[in-house]
């Protein structure tokens, strides 16, 4: 199923973070405003077809009725299989002291919170990020924003289950860890050296229970403060530099 960005001023943050684009769909009575302009003139420069359609065209096509005259069809995310960020881990591990890491969310709502994880492990060295392919926010314009570009960096892949993906990286040496509000551990106590898969849960409801089950150790961020949580994306970054520095 196509994706698309609506309006003149995401189509333009869309080819200023290099979001792939097939095409950009302008309506045919739209006003060559300044914006449309600029549009048309990263297009070209880009090479990215422009396609006069009826606007009713776009009516039909929009999620928001928010397209402004301006449509942008993105190319499918190129998503890598679970033994490439496998491979991707063990050779990693073999140049890197024996440590790897790489993180699952756990059915994420929200595609910038995914591009947020996705920026602090690329900056980790993280080898992969794993995501559901149901139900679960999945790389689209927002997560290339919210990255800073570092989904062309990182192997990202998806899986029909993720409890069978964890089984298959702790044949593979890897431990598996729980960041957990719901954890009797501190994170800073939990043992995070070597190869370590960790697991991040629902914005709202957390790391399922079945998840939970199969993880090897969990650990939470210790809150001082009166607000007593962390937005998902926050606290990932908080636990993949434990991990890094307890690996360093």
């Amino acid at each position: 199923m196509a994706e698309y960005v609506e309006g003149k001023r995401p189509v333009i943050e869309a080819m200023k973070t290099d979001v792939p684009l097939k095409k950009i769909l302008l309506a045919d009575n739209a006003k060559r405003d300044p914006m449309v302009n600029d549009i048309l003139r990263k297009a070209r420069q880009r090479e990215i077809p422009v396609i006069d359609v009826p606007r009713a065209e776009l009516d039909s096509k929009s999620a928001r009725g928010s397209h402004q005259g301006v449509m942008a069809e993105t190319k499918p995310f190129p998503y890598k299989g679970i033994g490439d960020i496998v491979d991707a881990a063990e050779s990693y591990a073999a140049e890197h002291n024996g440590r790897a890491l790489v993180v699952v969310c756990d059915h994420l709502t929200d595609a910038g919170n995914l591009g947020a994880i996705i920026r602090s492990a690329e900056s980790v060295g993280a080898s992969g990020v794993i995501i559901p392919n149901k139900r679960s926010a999945h790389v689209e314009a927002s997560t290339y924003k919210s990255s800073a570009g570092a989904v062309a960096h990182l192997p990202i892949a998806q899986t029909s289950n993720i409890v069978n993906a964890l089984e298959r990286f702790k044949k593979e040496g890897f431990w598996v860890c729980a960041a957990t509000e719901h954890s009797s551990n501190e994170l800073w106590d939990v043992n995070l050296k070597g190869k370590i898969v960790l697991v991040m849960g629902n914005e709202q409801e957390g790391i399922s229970h079945l998840v939970l089950e199969n993880c090897d150790m969990a650990g939470k961020l210790p809150m001082m403060g009166e607000i007593q949580s962390l937005n998902v994306a926050q606290s990932a970054t908080a636990c993949m530099y434990e991990w890094l520095r307890q690996n360093w």
